[in-house]
């Protein structure tokens, strides 16, 4: 459904970490992705499942075996996070992927935790790392920097700087992370799961209208069933959105927005989420 409604492209498949498992469901999503698709692109979210590099590598030469697979993952863009935490970095995996001859490109996401990480990432063998502005904007860009030094130093090994905005909306924090990835000249950028939200409608109509007119390349007017009135959602095209208001905007957004209405941060509880 969202394939068709929204032109979508480029797709984030999840391991599950269970070999059986996420063979049947690769096989799944790839016939999915093919039969709706004339042209797609993917990255495979391994989210720290595989404590030992041997358990990813069986995987990984399995898929190899199956011929429809094999001609799926051509269109891999690069694998991120497969392994823990505890053990991404550690020299044995360091020392594992030197002589896994034909892995895939990899970067870090979880494990992008200090100012380093990324070079130590590189140092192992990675290929780059996540962007997400919760980790920090400026240490993002000096990821960036350091990754486009590597590239133009050394053309022949491929790099991977990638961004991903955590389920953010609008009106703020999702701009502000468009914002970030144009700077950064990313142009393609993983979204989690918008469609679970019912674009704006949260923050009532003035805010909505705002958004229309301030973004209105980036938002569209959408008329749901059961509702008196449009929302303002996220304008999704062939599998693109828009930023020429969010680009032209200080820090992204182009609206002056009322708080008032709304609990200052230090006056809210958890609870409040409940009842």
């Amino acid at each position: 459904g969202n394939i068709t409604a929204y032109g979508l492209t480029h797709f984030k498949v999840k391991l599950f970490g269970q070999e059986e498992q996420d063979l049947e469901r690769l096989g799944q999503i790839a016939a999915i992705i093919k039969k709706h698709c004339s042209r797609y692109a993917f990255t495979l979210d391994g989210n720290e499942q595989y404590k030992e590099i041997g358990a990813f590598q069986s995987l990984w030469e399995r898929v190899q075996e199956n011929e429809p697979l094999r001609e799926f993952f051509k269109y891999l863009l690069f694998v991120e996070q497969p392994f823990h935490r505890d053990v991404a970095l550690s020299d044995a995996t360091d020392e594992a992927l030197r002589g896994w001859r034909g892995r895939p490109a990899m970067i870090i996401d979880e494990s992008d935790a200090t100012l380093d990480s990324v070079v130590e990432a590189l140092a192992k063998g990675y290929a780059g790392t996540s962007h997400k502005n919760c980790k920090g904007v400026m240490k993002g860009i000096a990821n960036a920097c350091l990754i486009e030094h590597r590239r133009r130093k050394d053309p022949s090994r491929k790099y991977v700087n990638s961004v991903e905005d955590l389920c953010n909306i609008g009106p703020i924090a999702l701009l502000q992370d468009f914002a970030v990835a144009a700077t950064l000249g990313i142009d393609h950028v993983e979204r989690n799961g918008h469609q679970y939200f019912r674009g704006l409608s949260m923050f009532g109509p003035k805010v909505q209208e705002a958004m229309l007119k301030s973004h209105g390349d980036l938002y569209r007017w959408w008329a749901v069933e059961g509702l008196e009135s449009p929302i303002a959602t996220v304008a999704i095209k062939e599998g693109r959105v828009n930023l020429g208001s969010v680009v032209d905007a200080p820090f992204g957004v182009g609206i002056d927005l009322d708080c008032d209405p709304y609990t200052p941060l230090e006056e809210w509880t958890y609870e409040s989420l409940v009842g």
